[in-house]
Parts: structure tokens; C-alpha cells; sequence
């Protein structure tokens, strides 16, 4: 390889070594939660489990999973004492951006076992899993 061709080369990849050093440290630093599947939260047999809604009131009387505790993001840094930290706790919301903020604030809470459920009650309900009223 010339020495002139050496800073062409490195013009053309320093993207994709930026972007490959972004990825190595944020895979280094870790998210503080694991998400998850609502196939993965269908099979979930903890029996100390915790299925946390962070929707909104109106949003859990339309419809929420069985046996879900409603905590919304709105309120959730005012009530952290109210998640348990060792056990787990699976979050959701309507699509996924909610639960993954909750996710985040209850990780750097130092909640230790958060699992974001990913697509939230629209893909439990796409996935044909039932929804209560009660």
C-alpha cells in the first residue's frame, strides 16, 4: 500500500470505526435491563414475577395483561419504592418507548432484574393474547 493511499483509507473507514467503538462501549457499559419478547413474558414462570403497566389510568381500564400492577411513567420516579429491587419485573406500555424509559429510571434505581417487554400491549394483543377490563 503507498503512504499516500494510508489517509485515503482512513477517510473512507473512520464511520465505521466510530461507530464500531460506540457500539463496544455502549455493549461495555450495559442498558441495566434485558427486553424482552411478549413470548418471552407469556412463559415467564417466576412466581415472585412483577408485571408492571406504565401506561396511563384510562389506558389500563381499556385493557391491561392479567395481573399487572398499573405504576405509569408519569409517577414512577415518585413511587420507586414500590418496585421491589430483586425481583423480576417485566414492563410494558402501549408500544415500547414508555416501558423502555421506565426500564431505564428503574435500572439506574438500582432495580436489579428489569426486563422491557418490546412492542407492548400491541403486540400482546397482535400475538393473540387475552387483555382484561377487571
Amino acid at each position: 500500500m503507498k503512504r499516500s493511499s494510508l489517509p485515503q483509507l482512513a477517510r473512507r473507514t473512520w464511520p465505521l470505526a466510530a461507530a464500531l467503538a460506540l457500539v463496544l462501549t455502549l455493549t461495555a457499559c450495559g442498558a441495566g435491563f434485558k427486553t424482552v419478547s411478549v413470548k418471552d413474558l407469556r412463559a415467564a414462570s417466576e412466581p415472585n414475577r412483577i408485571v408492571l403497566d406504565v401506561r396511563e389510568p384510562y389506558e389500563y381500564a381499556a385493557g391491561h395483561i392479567a395481573g399487572a400492577r398499573l405504576l405509569p411513567l408519569s409517577q414512577l420516579q415518585s413511587r420507586l419504592d414500590e418496585v421491589p429491587a430483586d425481583q423480576p419485573v417485566y414492563v410494558y406500555c402501549h408500544s415500547g418507548n414508555r416501558s423502555k424509559q421506565a426500564s431505564e429510571i428503574l435500572a439506574k434505581a438500582g432495580k436489579k432484574d428489569i426486563r422491557d417487554v418490546s412492542g407492548g400491549i400491541l403486540a400482546w394483543e397482535a400475538a393473540g393474547y387475552p387483555i382484561t377490563r377487571e
